[in-house]
């Protein structure tokens, strides 16, 4: 078995090797440059942005896998087999590094803590600055697989309001769910938040627009850990700046890293992070790697499998 590797750069790839060599040692690893590599005997492929038409020179492949929970950065590639299963980067620790930050963010909305970060800048003592409680905040998650649901469960366990939106009806705990296009709208209609977490579907891209964003309640704030092409930066930036979003937190952007002359950087009322939000260790990651390895060695399904007509 031969494992090829794009993840971290090649600095990460004695790391990778140690680790697999720990979980499955009858394993070849071998790094995406490796000149020593030779693409007939490949047959798994663990990727981050892949060489647009490297894929479809393994003619041995057999299952390509995400090192990330999104998977756009390979279908954008026409020359990907289209009989190739490929899979979603989904653990535990996803989850849980997702709720964490999803919470994060939102007990930092409700204690405005953009608010109180220019009062620090301006040696500002400011004791109006005092924020909402949590009980008295409804977000709405936008998006309801395995992370929408664990920051929902996480959230109403904070004591937060929570609404969820998907594509079909969800059962999860303490979370009110709306399914379908038709409401949506009645499911942000009354949040203090909304977080992005939908898959990056043509039916997606670009919902959360000047239309979008005018429909929320003024005094509003987003938090964006999904995919990019759904949100309109510039409509939201126009809308902090209009005063109708009061805040947003936003991990993923549509060409990263993010420019150091971007506007966002010094936005008062906008927090960047560096697409981190449900980053994992890569001893989680290479787990699920071998997982799923096995599963397609003795002929069991495969976790976490990307369906193209869903878009996730």
């Amino acid at each position: 078995m031969l494992l090829v590797v794009k993840s971290g750069g090649q600095e990460a790839m004695p790391e990778w090797q140690s680790l697999y060599r720990a979980l499955l040692p009858e394993l070849e690893v071998v790094g995406w440059d490796d000149p020593a590599l030779d693409p007939a005997r490949v047959e798994y492929a663990m990727v981050w942005e892949p060489t647009p038409g490297r894929l479809a020179q393994f003619p041995a492949l057999r299952v390509i896998m995400s090192s990330a929970a999104g998977v756009d950065h390979i279908t954008r590639d026409p020359s990907v087999p289209a009989h190739l299963p490929i899979t979603r980067m989904v653990t535990p620790e996803t989850e849980e590094r997702m709720a964490d930050f999803v919470t994060a963010a939102s007990y930092g909305i409700v204690r405005d803590f953009p608010m109180l970060r220019e009062a620090q800048k301006e040696r500002r003592w400011d004791e109006s600055i005092v924020g909402r409680r949590a009980s008295e905040t409804t977000v709405a998650i936008l998006g309801l697989g395995n992370l929408g649901a664990a920051c929902a469960r996480r959230l109403a366990a904070n004591g937060f309001r929570v609404k969820g939106w998907a594509r079909t009806h969800k059962q999860i705990e303490r979370c009110e769910s709306f399914a379908g296009d038709e409401r949506l709208g009645e499911c942000v209609s009354d949040a203090h938040i909304v977080v992005n977490l939908l898959p990056d579907t043509a039916a997606t891209r670009g919902l959360i627009g000047n239309r979008f964003l005018e429909a929320l309640p003024r005094g509003a704030s987003l938090i964006n850990v999904g995919r990019a092409p759904q949100v309109d930066l510039r409509a939201v930036v126009e809308s902090l700046d209009t005063g109708h979003l009061r805040s947003a937190f936003i991990d993923v952007f549509d060409s990263e890293p993010l420019s150091p002359d971007d506007q966002m950087w010094n936005h008062p009322k906008l927090w960047v992070s560096s697409h981190i939000a449900s980053a994992v260790s890569r001893k989680s990651k290479a787990r699920q790697i071998v997982k799923n390895i096995l599963a397609d060695r003795s002929g069991q399904p495969l976790e976490h499998v990307y369906t193209a007509n869903l878009g996730y």
